[in-house]
């Protein structure tokens, strides 16, 4: 593991590149600074560094960062820059005839020591970044999430989107109250989720599938998004019996709009008795914002509801093998 020490050096030059056009959106910085024309220079340099580095840390930092950033200028508090979310503050007599080179690397420096761990890894062609917010994260925790991402990505690239991203980032934050979400390149755990349940390296999988759909907005329904996700941790997942997964059993209740395992043993069921591929297929048209709910017609001559009908009086006929490391 390496400390936040190191940081820098290594995600600043390789994990955040975009372009200062793209960085700008959505972030503000409001720079405190009673002199600003004597220091226009200073002032400037320290807002195209702070374009070039905060959406960056904003990305990796967890949830829910904060956009609007306050600059002020200080002469005992640092002797260079000391930075946190939303706030920055940078010596006075320090950043006087300083680079926007050397701006940039002691931004960045600040701004990562409020991770706990850093570690990349590439392997076969991808790369995991893990970030870590939690001091107290099991060491083995860690280990498992990284080796379920090179064991379990690569295959659903190949599977469902050859043209999805090879660089991927994990952050475990401990502001984080849900489980797991995706968003972009972006997988965002809750720290105190994978403490309660330090088995469940699966979420691995569902997570690493919505970064492969790359849907992006209103290609289709939430319920079938999700559906498929838990559908492919099933299919794909390499400890769903360690972590007491499984995909509940029918029941009258049930829609296929509940989502999830829900959703997802309804698909196993389709696999098995309507059209094998179908799953693939519904995302290849997902993805491409082609979906409909005259797909399902068109796939198998039935609508979806009338799918749903038929699984109800035939629920049971599905096989279920669930994957182990015993």
């Amino acid at each position: 593991m390496i400390k936040k020490i190191l940081i820098f050096v290594l995600v600043y030059c390789s994990a955040f590149s975009a372009s200062a056009q793209n960085r700008e959106r959505g972030y503000k910085l409001t720079i405190n600074d009673p002199d600003s024309a004597t220091n226009a220079i200073a002032d400037a340099k320290l807002k195209a560094a702070f374009f070039n580095v905060y959406p960056g840390f904003a990305q990796a930092d967890g949830y829910r960062t904060k956009r609007n950033v306050v600059l002020d200028f200080v002469t005992n508090e640092t002797p260079t820059i000391k930075a946190k979310a939303g706030e920055i503050k940078v010596n006075s007599q320090w950043v006087k005839n300083k680079s926007q080179k050397k701006i940039e690397k002691e931004l960045f420096t600040a701004f990562a020591k409020n991770w706990v761990s850093y570690s990349k890894e590439k392997h076969k062609g991808y790369t995991l970044t893990f970030i870590s917010k939690d001091p107290d994260l099991d060491p083995e925790v860690r280990k498992n999430l990284i080796k379920t991402y090179f064991e379990i990505y690569p295959t659903l690239v190949k599977t469902f989107n050859n043209k999805s991203t090879n660089d991927v980032l994990f952050v475990v934050d401990t502001a984080y109250k849900a489980v797991a979400e995706a968003s972009g390149n972006r997988i965002l755990f809750s720290a105190g989720y994978m403490k309660a349940h330090p088995t469940d390296i699966d979420v691995v999988t569902h997570e690493t599938m919505h970064i492969v759909q790359g849907y992006g907005y209103s290609a289709g329904p939430v319920w079938l998004t999700e559906g498929i996700a838990d559908y492919v941790r099933y299919k794909f997942g390499v400890d769903n019996v360690g972590s007491k997964w499984s995909l509940p059993a029918y029941n009258e209740k049930q829609s296929y709009k509940n989502s999830y395992r829900i959703t997802a043993r309804f698909f196993a069921w389709l696999e098995q008795n309507v059209k094998p591929g179908l799953i693939a297929a519904l995302d290849q048209q997902l993805r491409a914002h082609q979906y409909s709910e005259q797909s399902w017609a068109a796939l198998t001559g039935k609508t979806v509801d009338q799918l749903w009908e038929d699984y109800g009086k035939a629920a049971d006929k599905v096989t279920l093998t669930y994957s182990s490391k015993k």
